[in-house]
């Protein structure tokens, strides 16, 4: 059984991949769909989540709210615990979640929307592979926002896909949108990719390659690895920014409960399971869901 002194929140949902779905965020590629926040004020939250980042409430019970962009599959579920903690420095977990807009005119509509009210930002940068945004939620819970650049100006360099980080054009994304205004997100909005916080990125890189099949697509210096599966610029970012040997966030602590990781099939999940057992990893069930934590205690939910 897991161990914590939260309330335990699964979420279900029915996961329709659609053909609107990219080629990367469907299988047989591994990727991320949703994550459980703990926040510190639910009724904050949800207005910054609905007004800022333009989610429908799909769902609200006591400290609890799930988000979505489609109507029908959460996104980001929020719960606000009992004894709740800021999230203390320099610990692993959340870097940021990353919300894929369809095209640079629904990114040009995000960035006039938190314009107009005055949300401030951390940053943009053209990766290349992309233009995003970075903001945080109110909580402090890291966010970008991005959309692709086309595929085939992506640098790829036999197996890696070399990233770049130059200034964004805010202007010309905002000319795209002329006198349109953000009304909420897109409907074909979905989780990018997520990038975390480890304390030892070897260990993380067993993890996740050699235990879960990703690969590896570019390492930042000797702090950061980006993985994906499918040939995507990447799925998982993870960074060891927060120093090396970093400890986990408290239990009670505003930050990532979990982030669910997709899986084609029950086989391709059980597969994966039984390479983690093997390599020493606990999993652990929870009535019908199955979670995994990563060596630097990123606590992932396997689903299919």
């Amino acid at each position: 059984m897991l161990k914590t002194s939260l309330k335990w929140v699964t979420i279900e949902y029915n996961l329709k991949v659609g053909d609107y779905m990219s080629k990367y965020h469907k299988g047989p590629n591994l990727y991320v769909n949703h994550l459980v926040l703990k926040i510190i004020d639910i009724d904050r939250a949800i207005k910054f989540y609905t007004k800022i980042m333009g989610f429908s409430l799909l769902k609200k019970e006591d400290n609890m709210a799930v988000f979505s962009a489609d109507g029908f599959n959460p996104i980001v579920t929020i719960i606000e615990p009992e004894d709740v903690v800021p999230k203390p420095a320099r610990r692993t977990g959340l870097y940021h979640f990353a919300v894929l807009l369809p095209t640079r005119y629904d990114l040009g509509l995000f960035i006039k929307n938190i314009r107009d009210e005055w949300y401030p930002i951390i940053g943009g940068a053209y990766h290349g592979v992309s233009e995003a945004i970075y903001l945080e939620d109110p909580d402090g819970n890291g966010i970008e926002v991005y959309c692709d650049t086309e595929e085939s100006k992506w640098d790829r360099r036999g197996s890696s896909i070399n990233m770049v980080t130059e200034p964004l054009d805010y202007g010309d994304l905002i000319d795209l949108t002329g006198d349109d205004k953000w009304d909420k997100a897109p409907l074909k909005t979905k989780i990018g990719h997520i990038h975390l916080h480890v304390a030892d990125l070897d260990e993380a890189r067993k993890f996740y390659c050699d235990a879960l099949g990703f690969d590896l697509i570019m390492e930042a210096g000797n702090s950061a690895i980006f993985l994906s599966t499918g040939g995507y610029h990447h799925h998982i970012g993870l960074n060891s920014w927060q120093g090396k040997g970093a400890a986990p966030l408290p239990d009670n602590s505003v930050g990532m409960l979990y982030y669910d990781l997709v899986f084609p099939d029950e086989g391709k999940r059980e597969e994966k399971l039984n390479k983690l057992m093997k390599l020493g990893y606990e999993v652990m069930k929870e009535e019908k869901d199955i979670f995994v934590k990563d060596p630097s205690s990123n606590l992932i939910r396997f689903v299919i």
